[in-house]
């Protein structure tokens, strides 16, 4: 009797394991495609029964709402989900996608996260492929690049400020010195998020968030220099956002951290809403949620090009062991040329000379009054 519950249990650890492996590979994370309510390139959630996809799910996705043919190598499982995410008119597409990761949270109960197509997304190769045409054809604006390259990195006192007063909050500043004070964010629960500014982490977590708003500013001016180009490429808007880790850290994932994820998420949405009147709701939202931790180097995207074949013209070559067969082609297709051209303008000069001197006289068989029993 022992050794029989002693199998049984060994049975049941060895279940339990396989289950959890299976949950681990299963996906670490979640998908969103935001869409404009005025104009629908994403199919509804109601109506999509996609509930998992992989990493080149979401690129191929992408390439396509940028208006470009996806991967060659895209499975026929892949592209059976494509149908189900995407709406079917292939004349119609955003040619605009703001892409966000999202490291170490979970989107919280947002309208527009609420309303938008949800899927589970596997991180197994931890890199998101988006295979794409040559660079003429596209504009990718990565969000890192343009907080490096500025020279402004500071943040202070009036752009918290703003910042709150864009959220329903409100900013305490402090007399001792600039972004020290005391932040009050309202919750969709009721609840308020306060966060003190001596804190170290509370001022990396905030800074890192108006980052990504100033940047998005920054592309939206970008897109609007765009707008005026003749050539008018596919836009792609890139980003990550670890803020949240940055709190979890110190906090857990609870309390103030779990209250943060609401106002990234709040702010998520304001930003796609300025994206979308930027772009007269023509720009599709693709929001990852990451939740396996990640180091701030890493990154998930990997945009590939894949350049035009260039255009081979025939050419005549003095020396080499194809010259006589090459010289042999062109005599054939000139004589060609020639003999096609000839018998065309005889054929001309034929037809019109008849045409001149043709006879004027009544044809029987149009003018005569004969009936055929």
């Amino acid at each position: 009797m022992d050794s029989r519950s002693c199998c049984f249990a060994f049975s049941l650890l060895i279940i339990s394991s396989l289950l959890s492996l299976h949950a681990q590979a299963d996906g670490s994370g979640s998908v969103f495609f935001l869409d404009s309510p005025s104009h629908r390139y994403i199919r509804s959630h109601s109506s999509c029964k996609t509930d998992l996809m992989s990493l080149m799910d979401v690129g191929a996705a992408m390439s396509v709402l940028l208006g470009f043919a996806p991967s060659p190598f895209l499975s026929a499982d892949s592209s059976s989900k494509l149908n189900e995410v995407l709406m079917p008119n292939p004349f119609d597409r955003p040619r605009a996608v703001f892409l966000l990761e999202v490291k170490g949270a979970e989107a919280s109960g947002n309208d527009l996260f609420s309303n938008a197509l949800k899927s589970r997304v596997m991180c197994e190769k931890n890199e998101l492929d988006i295979h794409l045409p040559d660079q003429d054809d596209l504009s990718v604006v990565s969000l890192e690049e343009l907080s490096t390259s500025s020279s402004d990195t500071g943040f202070s006192d009036k752009e918290l400020n703003d910042f709150a007063s864009w959220l329903g909050g409100s900013y305490v500043a402090s007399s001792v010195k600039s972004f020290s004070g005391q932040l009050t964010i309202p919750l969709k629960n009721g609840d308020q998020l306060k966060l003190d500014m001596l804190e170290k982490v509370n001022r990396e977590f905030i800074e890192s968030l108006l980052s990504l708003i100033r940047n998005i500013q920054r592309a939206i001016e970008l897109h609007q220099d765009l707008s005026g180009d003749t050539h008018n490429p596919a836009e792609l808007i890139t980003g990550s956002f670890n803020g949240i880790e940055i709190l979890q850290e110190q906090y857990g994932i609870d309390g103030v951290a779990q209250q943060a994820m609401e106002l990234v998420a709040t702010a998520v949405s304001k930003i796609f809403d300025s994206l979308q009147t930027a772009h007269k709701g023509q720009i599709v939202g693709v929001i990852i949620f990451k939740n396996s931790p990640s180091s701030e180097e890493d990154s998930i995207f990997n945009v590939k090009f894949t350049s035009h074949p260039a255009a081979r013209l025939l050419e005549e070559k003095s020396s080499g062991p194809g010259t006589l067969i090459i010289a042999e082609v062109l005599l054939v297709r000139r004589t060609l040329a020639w003999l096609t051209g000839i018998i065309l303008l005889i054929s001309t000069l034929l037809g019109t000379y008849f045409l001149l001197y043709m006879p004027i006289t009544r044809d029987t068989l149009l003018y005569s009054n004969v009936k055929l029993d």
